[in-house]
């Protein structure tokens, strides 16, 4: 499936298909083409510019979709192909394997980013289009590349599928996407805080303050505080913890193991729901 200035991704037999949201972004026509030559006027479901999704629909039935595979199950070196429409030739399949997950380029708009990273070569054109493993699972979105050419030098970025399934059902559910807020600005960990928090690892992220009547202050969450993991997950770094609360529900009671005073302890906050900036 191939669209004008992009790709996109059928992944229900119904027309529902995910696109990247900047290549829909101020179109006041879109249309989609599949392989087989077929063109269909398009109408987006919902998009979700923070992650950089959005859910298209077309009038047709019984189209083959990509199966959603778990892309908390791909592993660093796994073989991946990257389909899309590069420079507008077609559609075209390319290979390579999984360099990094969890990565935040800071390239685009989009807020939240857990990238897998893949050396599979994506240009102009792959945006939207599909990242699938040697099952023909879809494991991610292709998004965007880093490049000091603007053509490929085998750094590219795919949102994960397990991300674009949550934001696809709550489109699909009701129309936009909800996602937690803990209320709390951070600051990396580093070597020198570590130690003076009484740090084993360079581990955890520092609470530099808390929004007051936040779900952090009414939780009893401080300035210094030290959040270490997230419902049992580690927190690694900032992007780390800012993806977990996301894709919690609001309201969701949560679990967080922090440091304070060179003890860890458990901290139990009910999430708020987070407000995209206007």
């Amino acid at each position: 499936m191939l669209m004008a200035l992009g790709s996109g991704v059928i992944v229900q037999r119904d027309g529902t298909i995910l696109t990247n949201y900047h290549v829909i972004d101020g179109a006041e026509q879109i249309q989609v083409e599949l392989t087989n030559h077929r063109v269909f006027k398009a109408n987006v479901v919902g998009s979700d510019p923070p992650s950089d999704l959005a859910v298209l629909k077309i009038d047709a039935k019984d189209l083959d979709a990509l199966s959603l595979g778990n892309s908390d199950q791909v592993r660093v070196g796994d073989i991946a192909l990257a389909i899309g429409n590069p420079l507008g030739l077609g559609q075209t399949v390319t290979a390579g394997i999984i360099s990094a997950k969890g990565r935040a380029t800071g390239l685009s708009d989009g807020s939240f980013e857990d990238f897998l990273q893949t050396d599979a070569p994506i240009n102009q054109g792959n945006s939207g289009g599909a990242l699938i493993n040697t099952r023909g699972e879809l494991i991610g979105i292709n998004s965007q590349i880093l490049s000091t050419s603007g053509g490929n030098i085998g750094i590219g970025f795919a949102i994960p599928s397990n991300m674009a399934q949550n934001v696809l059902d709550q489109i699909l559910e009701g129309g936009k996407v909800h996602r937690g807020q803990l209320g709390v600005s951070i600051q990396p960990m580093t070597p020198e805080l570590a130690s003076k928090f009484g740090l084993s690892d360079v581990q955890g992220v520092l609470v530099n303050s808390v929004i007051p009547n936040g779900p952090a202050a009414k939780a009893g969450l401080r300035q210094g505080d030290v959040i270490v993991d997230f419902n049992g997950a580690a927190v690694t770094d900032g992007n780390t913890l800012r993806n977990h609360v996301a894709s919690t529900a609001p309201g969701t009671k949560v679990n967080l193991g922090i440091f304070r005073d060179h003890q860890k302890q458990q901290i139990q906050a009910t999430l708020g729901e987070y407000q995209p900036k206007a």
